[in-house]
């Protein structure tokens, strides 16, 4: 039976200094999983361009830094094979901003609101025994992009719906084409509770937290 693991990350160093989740701790959940495979958060474009040269870096603002202190570097010491699995398209990104079409005033508010719900997010850090892995924090995220949906349903459908769907596929495209395998997802903990919700459907065993 193909098993498949959900790891939900934070991107910001700063972000992870301050609610416990540090690279090593990542670390060890990676080791401890043992993947045979990991599909990450990573276009496919820039892994193309890393494995063309490792050096050059933050080409359209990503990977996030912790594929290059830490996934990448375990990809290269313990030969995991990697699956880009992120999707978007960067010339046109910015013009499906949420709150694009919105007056100054409107915006403004807007954004005051979306603040409001990224410290609800961050405070649930604490439940679960990952921070930041918890159905607490899914259960806040979903409502976040629930609420984003019905401010602009059009940029939340490309950037978020579309996005995840396509994200996933690679992901069930890739333990498709290697049965019995340990596959990891690692993805920011945002998308946990989309993964999870799809991912249940499928035959294979999903854990999810990893502890």
């Amino acid at each position: 039976m193909t098993t498949v693991g959900i790891l939900g990350t934070i991107h910001n160093n700063e972000l992870r200094d301050r609610y416990q989740c540090p690279l090593d701790l990542y670390k060890e959940i990676i080791l401890e999983f043992k993947p045979d495979i990991i599909c990450g958060e990573v276009h496919p474009r820039s892994w193309e361009k890393y494995l063309n040269n490792k050096n050059e870096k933050g080409y359209w603002g990503e990977p996030a830094s912790e594929y290059w202190e830490l996934i990448f570097p375990l990809y290269e010491e313990h030969s995991i094979e990697f699956v880009p699995i992120d999707w978007f398209e960067p010339d046109v990104w910015n013009n499906f901003s949420p709150f694009e079409d919105y007056s100054k005033e409107e915006k403004a508010e807007l954004e005051k609101i979306d603040d409001e719900w990224f410290s609800k997010q961050m405070n649930a850090h604490s439940y679960g025994t990952i921070p930041f892995n918890s159905k607490e924090f899914d259960n806040l995220s979903k409502q976040k992009y629930d609420w984003l949906f019905q401010i602009n349903p059009v940029s939340q459908n490309f950037r978020w719906i579309v996005r995840n769907h396509i994200m996933i596929k690679r992901v069930v495209n890739t333990f498709k084409a290697n049965p019995d395998k340990r596959i990891l997802c690692i993805v920011g903990a945002d998308h946990n509770y989309f993964f999870y919700e799809e991912l249940r459907k499928e035959a294979i065993t999903l854990i999810y937290p990893l502890r």
